[in-house]
């Protein structure tokens, strides 16, 4: 399959060595078609990886993970072009963290708001479902890092495009409970749960950890 991935950080990385091992034509964008770490990317994830722009990455895929840092988000958005990105799935793992202040962390706006939802708003012919923000990227890829039972989360607008996400994340990334977080303002409570993630995260002196809900 044929995938985009926008953000070449640790994250972005982690996915898509994670889809090139599984047999997946990745491309990884970047503002630039020259992005050094892109690059080196490519040469270490071997066949099936490559890169470019952010708008080459999102015409590439079928199916388009965004992996960038909060603040760039929406500038991301719009480098990669919504007509690219029109009638997919934007599988969308950022989080609105503002470090302008040091740690911990602050959210970029209130909590009436997410990026999952900005994302919607601006991609009205793209269909976006948040995941994958809530654990560490080794985790995303790998949640036998952590025992015994804990959970993922999926949030959007399209019944079908999270069907299709939690299939991935179950068939391709292991994931085994999966818990869905209804429209896409469920993201609200998935990216202010990451204030947590960081306090817990400095607690344990540890990234994988996870959480399961109880019943």
């Amino acid at each position: 399959m044929r995938i985009g991935v926008l953000g070449t950080g640790e994250v972005g990385r982690t996915i898509g060595s994670k889809l090139v091992s599984l047999g997946h034509d990745v491309m990884l964008g970047a503002r630039s078609p020259t992005n050094e770490a892109a690059e080196a990317w490519t040469r270490q994830a071997g066949h099936g990886a490559k890169h470019g722009t952010f708008a080459a990455a999102a015409a590439h895929g079928e199916l388009v993970f965004n992996c960038t840092a909060g603040r760039a988000v929406m500038e991301v958005a719009a480098a990669a072009g919504p007509a690219n990105l029109a009638g997919k799935i934007l599988v969308d793992v950022s989080n609105p963290l503002d470090f302008s202040q040091g740690m911990p962390p602050r959210l970029l706006f209130p909590g009436n708001d997410s990026l999952g939802e900005r994302l919607q708003r601006a991609l009205p012919q793209t269909r976006v479902v948040k995941s994958l923000n809530t654990v560490t990227c080794a985790v995303m890829v790998d949640p036998a890092r952590v025992p015994g039972e804990h959970d993922v989360f999926v949030a959007g607008n399209d019944a079908a495009a999270k069907a299709r996400v939690a299939e991935i994340l179950r068939d391709w990334f292991g994931w085994q409970s999966i818990v869905d977080f209804g429209d896409i303002t469920g993201a609200r409570g998935l990216e202010a749960y990451i204030l947590f993630w960081v306090r817990g995260w400095q607690a344990l002196g540890t990234a994988d950890f996870n959480i399961r809900l109880m019943r």
